[in-house]
């Protein structure tokens, strides 16, 4: 795992090459399933464009283009490689609830996914123990609060920590220093689509980020200067946003 984020880090070298698409379905039973696609096909373009006999940025794609290219599990991934550690159950549980693949075009690698699947409240629970070892990239949206019924986005959500940190955890000291810095830089653009399984009945709540695509569906895309500039001024940011479904 830790060497797809080596990648991340080295995009500071390639000025806003990378897209980060989230989607998080709420389904009707107050489980969640969601999957965040980083797309780095011009990231890694450029890099082997730039340095196409480097033995070091061979081994880090041969790694990449080794990884599973359907949906397979971080439990049978780290067995798999006999790199699994732990034997606490909910652990476990967890591992086998998140599954990864990497994504290619033409045959090269274009990037990479993470999927949290059926996820219910007392998993969330458990991730957030989890991921504070592992520092995984999901979208902080999916920790709202989602009853079957009702959404209630908190919107200091709206943030990167943890992209922030799973580029922190995989670079050195004097790198990690520089990453919220330079996030901007990593990405041209991070966005989050939430879907229902019924249709949306009211909104509350306003944020400039957020806007409703259609009955089912509500769009949250990330400004990011806005997002690290403290002097910014947005015209809606409502610290709470309530969707209710019918």
């Amino acid at each position: 795992m830790k060497k797809i984020f080596f990648l991340l880090i080295a995009a500071a070298f390639v000025l806003q090459s990378c897209i980060i698409n989230s989607e998080i379905v709420y389904h009707k039973d107050a489980a969640s399933t969601s999957v965040t696609d980083i797309d780095m096909k011009q990231f890694i373009a450029e890099m082997k464009a730039m340095t196409p006999d480097s033995l070091k940025q061979q081994k880090e794609f041969g790694d990449m283009d080794k990884l599973p290219t359907v949906w397979t599990s971080i439990f049978d991934i780290q067995k798999k490689e006999g790199k699994l550690k732990t034997q606490d159950p909910d652990s476990i549980r967890i591992m086998k609830k998140i599954f990864m693949k990497t994504n290619k075009e033409n045959n090269e690698p274009a990037g990479f996914s993470l999927k949290m699947e059926r996820f219910t409240k007392g998993d969330y629970q458990m991730l957030s123990s989890y991921n504070k070892k592992e520092k995984l990239p999901f979208d902080q949206n999916i920790f709202n609060d989602w009853d079957g019924k009702t959404l209630t986005i908190n919107t200091e959500n709206f943030n990167l920590k943890n992209i922030e940190e799973s580029l922190k955890s995989k670079a050195s000291k004097d790198e990690a220093e520089k990453v919220e810095g330079m996030i901007t830089m990593f990405f041209k653009s991070i966005g989050t689509t939430l879907k229902f399984e019924n249709k949306i009945k009211s909104i509350t709540g306003k944020h400039d980020w957020v806007k409703q695509t259609d009955n089912y569906t509500v769009k949250i895309d990330y400004d990011l200067k806005a997002m690290y500039d403290k002097e910014a001024k947005l015209n809606h940011a409502d610290k709470k946003i309530v969707i209710v479904t019918e």
